[in-house]
């Protein structure tokens, strides 16, 4: 809902990566976000190998559109980003705060 909003808002389709080492089994599965609403998903019906608890995904093509389409809804930290060029990462941005949510109330607050 509130990290990638697209395919919940129109149905835009992204490539959804398991990284973790895997049979060329897979089932479908729903990719659902961390929102308790029935539109936070990211896919429906998608094929996955199984998957553990901490297994990584990898939603390709987000990038600054996605970003850009972010929120605070429900008092959520807009999510860090990551740059990923010839092989390598970096994180660009880092995942905002709690802080950083109530930073511009904070004066009003305190008196």
């Amino acid at each position: 809902m509130n990290d990638l909003l697209r395919p919940a808002l129109y149905g835009a389709y992204h490539k959804i990566e398991a990284i973790t080492d895997s049979t060329d089994e897979t089932r479908e599965v729903d990719i659902v976000g961390p929102v308790c609403e029935s539109g936070d998903f990211f896919a429906k019906n998608y094929s996955l190998p199984p998957l553990a608890h901490n297994d990584l995904l990898v939603i390709h093509s987000a990038g600054a559109y996605g970003f850009g389409m972010g929120s605070n809804y429900n008092t959520r930290g807009r999510s860090a980003e990551v740059a990923v060029q010839n092989g390598d990462s970096r994180l660009i941005r880092r995942r905002e705060s709690f802080e950083d949510l109530v930073a511009l109330e904070q004066e009003f607050l305190e008196k």
